[in-house]
């Protein structure tokens, strides 16, 4: 085969890969909003981050921030989220970079994540605050810096993927090839793949129209950008979690899942016993507690929230 028509074939290649790059995100469609309430729009640094927001203004500040994963968004929540504004003013944002949010194709790092969640919570009225795995680190490092009423961190962790890789970061990030290999992550197999491997304990739990919207979020334009810095390592915590934890005058909660792996139940009482914090444990549960056992952990949190009051 000689050179140019070596060429010729690579060229068709990469035009074919780009064709069907296309049409994957032309099948997702747009997206709607995955909870019920008011849509809202909050400028930051030039992007518009998308939040819902549901219940009376006049009730205490509930604030809830979904863990990071390819296809992460504020319908982390969307089990309890209608509940608990029955009692609270509620607000779930999806994070920069996911869901409805804009997505620009930064080089997405922890620290923009904390100021990101200082200044999106610095809006509010001493919230109390309900974060999901890698996120609740970035709360945690910045709570000094707001009034918080109180933290309700489920399956908290300071490391959501290896130490950060520079050459990973770029192949996700690169045009074409970048892309073909985020689809290939965020293929519906492998959505349900990594929901029963690390998410649920039962599938039964977890809805074909939900990995549909996982699928569709995961492919909507730039949708791989903020992920390829979680898979390389980037969005890492600097912070010792346990260490900051215990120096916060915020009282904390910790909920986990009893089957959870990539967060094992021992660094929750690992985390409890520095923090000085109450651990609440689900049975037949991974990740995702608030979505397997809705009812009670709506009782969990609200028992908690109330302790507020007393």
């Amino acid at each position: 085969m000689n050179l140019r028509r070596a060429a010729g074939l690579a060229l068709a290649g990469v035009g074919a890969t780009a064709l069907a790059n296309r049409a994957l995100h032309g099948r997702a469609g747009e997206l709607e909003a995955p909870l019920a309430g008011e849509q809202r729009t909050y400028r930051w640094r030039g992007m518009d981050v998308a939040y819902t927001e549901a219940g009376d203004p006049d009730d205490p500040d509930l604030v809830l921030l979904h863990g990071i994963n390819a296809a992460g968004s504020s319908g982390e929540f969307r089990e309890v989220f209608s509940a608990l504004a029955d009692e609270y003013h509620v607000v779930a944002p999806d994070l920069p970079g996911f869901g409805l949010s804009d997505r620009p194709p930064l080089r997405y790092s922890a620290a923009l994540y904390e100021d990101f969640v200082a200044d999106f919570l610095g809006e509010f009225d001493s919230p109390r605050v309900l974060a999901s795995s890698l996120t609740s680190a970035y709360v945690v490092a910045v709570a000094n810096r707001l009034d918080l009423s109180r933290l309700v961190l489920v399956c908290p962790t300071a490391r959501g993927g290896p130490d950060p890789n520079q050459a990973v970061r770029e192949l996700v990030r690169a045009p074409v090839v970048g892309d073909l290999l985020f689809n290939a992550i965020t293929s519906k197999p492998s959505i349900r793949y990594f929901n029963a491997d690390h998410g649920y304990y039962d599938m039964d739990s977890v809805t074909d129209d939900w990995m549909d919207y996982e699928w569709r979020t995961a492919h909507q334009p730039n949708a791989r950008f903020a992920p390829a810095s979680f898979i390389s390592g980037y969005l890492n915590s600097e912070i010792d979690l346990g260490e900051t934890l215990a120096a916060l005058d915020v009282p904390v909660t910790l909920v986990w899942g009893r089957e959870a792996d990539i967060t094992p139940l021992s660094d929750g009482r690992k985390l409890a016993d520095e923090a000085d914090a109450r651990l609440v444990v689900f049975d037949d549960a991974k990740l995702l507690p608030h979505v397997e056992h809705p009812g009670a952990f709506l009782d969990t949190v609200r028992e908690e929230l109330a302790a507020d009051a007393a």
